[in-house]
Parts: structure tokens; sequence; C-alpha cells
């Protein structure tokens, strides 16, 4: 149902609106009666209606109009006192009957007004509905009758506003989370096509090339290559169906025998290990499957950008300050970076150093990488190969959970899987 503290979109929200906050006029019973039998003049009884049909004006105007977000607050400070006017010069001029009146100005002042304002307003309209009352009884039947009831529904209300506006927030927030999951999500999309469709497309349209090159002398050779093309053609169609579904996840046992076969059909001198760390120092899935993405990433440029002609794959353990770490590092012999472009290594973005080498092409390919592994505590360093200005080495380094057996990992790093780059 549309509550008083949310905005009226449409005219059924504006009828339920006024439902909600109508359905409390029926207090408003006792200064009709006295209208109808309270033995007044005509001119009284007159006076008395128009007197509280301006106030009833009042008080729907300020609980339906203004409850939400407030623009003219000129107008709600001239309407409130007009509503506490009518409830000070109504009572005086037609009796006790009218005190209830000093109830939904309470109801007004905690349904509209700032919480600090409303905070000293609505013990002050109770102090005002006291001083009025005094006229007709005691005190001490007003403090234990009308006057708690004004000032408990004045704060009563302030809480309710409050807690109505604060789940609208919370609505309007979910909504915000959602819409930035489903842009978080179209991202990682965006991303993992990229890293599958640019190797896949990559590898084919080398072998593309070297089928044709092979196919008027030998034709046996360029149909081998054409039956690998279409395996990787379908396999490519596999993973993208996968990453679509969001069931696909790279292994680094796949994408090392993956990195075999492209840096091989590329007729790169190929260094690479042939199985990954075993028990107790392989990371966990999420992990593992972000060196896999950096070191297909890797690869892919290397074959396409790189010129090399050797490329080194090596998977090592370390022992950092902040814990065990495994590394992936590709090197590569290709033209390394572009001339007066300084090294990128020492932690620095993928991002940062999009362009700088020629065997690592930068963008979006290296800036995925690196949101991809800060996702899961890792790193992505990248720069030239051994300080020299030819060569590109790709670091990624990921936390190692400890030892389930609990025993120590040296400080010095272990022998790499493959060879050292």
């Amino acid at each position: 149902m549309q509550t008083f503290a949310e905005p009226v979109l449409d005219r059924r929200q504006a009828r339920a609106k006024f439902a909600w906050i109508g359905i409390w006029l029926i207090f408003m019973a006792a200064p009709v009666r006295d209208l109808a039998v309270g033995g007044h003049t005509t001119a009284a009884t007159v006076l008395g209606s128009l007197g509280l049909a301006a106030f009833i004006g009042c008080y729907l105007a300020l609980v339906f109009r203004y409850t939400t977000r407030i623009k003219e607050w000129g107008a709600v400070h001239a309407t409130f006192a007009v509503l506490l006017a009518l409830a000070v010069v109504l009572p005086l001029s037609m009796g006790a009957s009218w005190l209830g009146l000093f109830v939904y100005v309470s109801v007004a002042a905690g349904a509209v007004l700032p919480m600090r304002r409303s905070m000293w307003m609505i013990p002050l309209v109770t102090v005002a509905m006291v001083a009025v009352g005094v006229r007709y009884t005691s005190v001490g039947d007003l403090l234990s009758g009308l006057a708690v009831t004004t000032i408990l529904v004045g704060f009563a209300m302030t809480g309710v506003r409050e807690l109505i506006r604060t789940t609208v927030e919370l609505r309007q927030a979910r909504a915000t989370v959602a819409q930035l999951a489903a842009n978080e999500e179209r991202l990682r999309l965006a991303r993992d096509l990229h890293d599958l469709l640019g190797h896949s497309l990559s590898l084919i349209t080398l072998k593309s090339e070297l089928a044709g090159r092979m196919l008027p002398a030998h034709p046996d050779k360029a149909g081998k290559e054409v039956t690998d093309i279409e395996q990787v053609s379908r396999q490519a169609l596999v993973d993208v169906r996968e990453a679509v579904t969001g069931y696909r996840r790279l292994t680094l046992a796949g994408q090392l025998a993956g990195a075999r076969t492209a840096l091989a059909a590329a007729g790169v001198d190929a260094d690479v290990p042939l199985e990954i760390p075993g028990p107790g120092t392989a990371p966990d899935e999420e992990r593992e499957a972000a060196l896999a993405w950096a070191l297909r990433e890797a690869v892919t440029n290397v074959v396409r950008h790189s010129g090399a002609r050797r490329c080194t794959v090596a998977l090592t353990r370390r022992q950092t300050l902040a814990g065990p770490v495994v590394e992936l590092a590709v090197t590569d012999d290709g033209v390394g970076p572009v001339p007066g472009a300084g090294p990128t290594g020492g932690g620095q973005s993928a991002g940062q150093s999009a362009g700088q080498g020629g065997g690592q092409g930068g963008g979006n390919g290296l800036a995925g990488l690196s949101e991809r592994l800060e996702a899961v505590g890792g790193v992505l360093d990248v720069g030239p190969a051994g300080g020299g200005r030819t060569g590109f080495r790709l670091a990624a380094r990921v936390p190692l959970a400890p030892d389930p057996d609990g025993a120590a990992a040296p400080y010095a790093a272990e022998p790499a899987l493959g060879s050292s780059a």
C-alpha cells in the first residue's frame, strides 16, 4: 500500500495514500458532533464549519503533499502556522470538544517538519493544548489524558516517518546495488569474451596462414592444420557458451597444454612446465583460474605482438612478508618495451603499463587481467625482461593458502616447475 511518506506516481497511488491518511480523520467526529448538537448560534456554527474545513484542508495539504521531498519550506511553514492558529482559536471559540485538533497538529509536526524542529515543536503544541484546555478542565485531567495522547502520537509519527523514509532509501539502494551488480557482470562477461575469442581467433588466423602456405607443396600437413582449426573453433564455441552461462572455469593444466600448442604453431621455442604445483602448493580454484587467464593472455600476446623466438613459462612458489604466493611468469625475447617507455614492474597496474611492451600489448587484455587478479588478492607486474630493452616479462602472483600439513614454507623461492625466467 502507498504510505504517507512515499511519493505519489499515479492516480491509484494517490487514492491509496488519501485513504490511508483520511481514515484518521475519524477523530474529527467530536467537533462535527459539537457543530450538530452543541447548541451554537447559526453564525458560530457557520464560522466553526468553515474553520474546521480550513483546518482539515491544511492538515491534508501537509501530510499528503509535503511528507516526501520538500522544496518549498516557506509554504510548509505557512501552512503549519495556519494549522496551529486554527487549533488554538477554534477550541477557545467553540469549546472543549475541539481540543482534539491539537493531536492533528502534533501529527503534522512529526510527519512534515525536520527531526530537530519536530523534537521541540511537538512538546510546544502539547503545552499550547494544556494552556487552552485549562479553560474547560483541570491541568491534571489534561496531563493524564489528551496531553499524553498528543505528545506520544507526535513522537510516534516521527518514528514512523523515519522508518518509512529509511525503507524507501533501502529500496533505492537495493535497486542501485542490483544495477551495479548487473554492470559488473556485463564487464566480467566482456572481459571473458575478449580473453576467449582473442586467443582462439588469433590461433585460428595463425593456423589458417600456415595451412595456406603448406597447401601447394604439403597438402597433408595443410589438412592437419585445417583439422586443428576446426578443433579450436569448436572449443572456442564451447568456451563462449560456458562463459555466457557462467559455468566456465579455466585450469592451469589446460592452459599450459594450450600454451605449448599455440607457441609451437607460431614457431616460438617454448619452455613450458608439464605440470602444476602439487597438493599443498597449488592455489584454490578462483586463484588458479586467475593465473590461467593470465597465462592465456600472456601467450596470446606473445604470439600476436612480440615477434619472439623463445618464450619461457615458469611457476614458482615464493615466501613473502605477506605470506606464501604462487607466481606465474611468462618471458619472451621479443621486441620489448617501446623506446622511451620505462619498466612497469613493482606492482604497477596493467592499465598503466598499456602500450609499453611490444611483446605484451596493453589495453583491455592486461587491464582485464589486473582486475581479475585484484579480485582474488593478487597482483600483475609487467615490464622488460632482465632489465634490458628487448624482451618482455609478465608476472602474475596470487596468495597461497597455508599448507594443510602445517609445514612452514622456506623464505627463498623454491625451484620453478618450468625453466626459470
